[in-house]
């Protein structure tokens, strides 16, 4: 009697787990496992592969694929009176630099693609996961790319960097990616200045960004780059972002002193004065 009691407890217990999505408390102990969506090990902390332009320590399952927009309107918000920006419909009327992304999962904790953007620029990269935050405290990924200039036909900008990861509870995340860039100093920049360029090719640059979580599916994102060390020129590039994921699909509406998308534009820097509007979407493919 008392058996078939606890069983149709556990039972009852099981069913009203499932019906209300509660989830059963850790076993004392045990630390408690991130909320997940979508694949396993993908956390609700960190949903997407960039918090803005910056990378993240997602991890992309072996021959899964993703794809992303990015889209940054080039006129700047402080340009003329609040009459002439509410005409051209805040930006959104003017011309934009547009990226297209693809990347896959070759094996389990790497991942590559290709990134092109509408200047013609074209993006090799991959990532490889060196730790996992579960198992070593925080998460570290090694990026390496290399971009091209004129549909990958001129100048060359080789970068290799490192993405390192804290998540703070299911609610935030905090990354840090120190990255070294070649060529800066000889590609179009993206925001002239007065400021004569520097002797430098290369820039040291290093990215904080940050992605906190509202809702379950609603954040709050920023990022700033300032430079270390090597060529430097105009403002670090600083942006900040609300975000919204629906099902494998993730929206972002950003608001960013560069138009800047790839980690070449990012090491030279933002404009000194103004300011963009711009947007990502994100669709995963598990």
């Amino acid at each position: 009697m008392t058996v078939a009691r606890s069983c149709s407890t556990r039972v009852v217990g099981l069913l009203s787990c499932w019906v209300f999505g509660i989830t059963a408390a850790p076993v004392a102990g045990q630390p408690a496992a991130p909320a997940t969506v979508g694949a396993p090990g993908v956390t609700v902390s960190e949903p997407d592969f960039t918090v803005i332009t910056l990378a993240t320590t997602k991890r992309l399952p072996a021959r899964k694929s993703a794809f992303r927009l990015t889209h940054r309107f080039t006129r700047p918000l402080g340009r003329g009176d609040f009459g002439s920006l509410a005409e051209d419909l805040f930006g959104l009327d003017s011309s934009a630099l547009v990226g297209l992304e693809f990347r896959i999962g070759l094996v389990d904790g790497m991942q590559a693609g290709i990134y092109r953007a509408s200047n013609r620029t074209i993006q090799f990269f991959g990532q490889q996961r060196l730790l996992e935050q579960r198992r070593h405290g925080v998460g570290l990924d090694l990026i390496l790319s290399v971009e091209g200039t004129n549909n990958f036909r001129d100048e060359y900008l080789p970068a290799v960097g490192a993405v390192v990861s804290r998540t703070i509870g299911d609610r935030t995340t905090l990354y840090a990616q120190p990255t070294w860039v070649g060529n800066t100093n000889i590609a179009e920049l993206l925001h002239p200045t007065a400021d004569p360029p520097g002797d430098d090719d290369s820039t040291f640059m290093v990215g904080l960004g940050s992605r906190v979580r509202l809702t379950r599916s609603l954040y709050l994102l920023g990022e700033i780059v300032p430079r270390a060390a090597g060529f430097v020129h105009g403002d670090a590039h600083a942006t900040f972002g609300i975000e919204k994921r629906v099902g494998g699909h993730a929206f972002q509406l950003n608001f960013s002193n560069s138009i800047g998308t790839t980690l070449a534009q990012l090491a030279q820097g933002g404009s000194q004065r103004d300011w963009f509007i711009g947007f990502n979407i994100t669709r995963t493919f598990f």
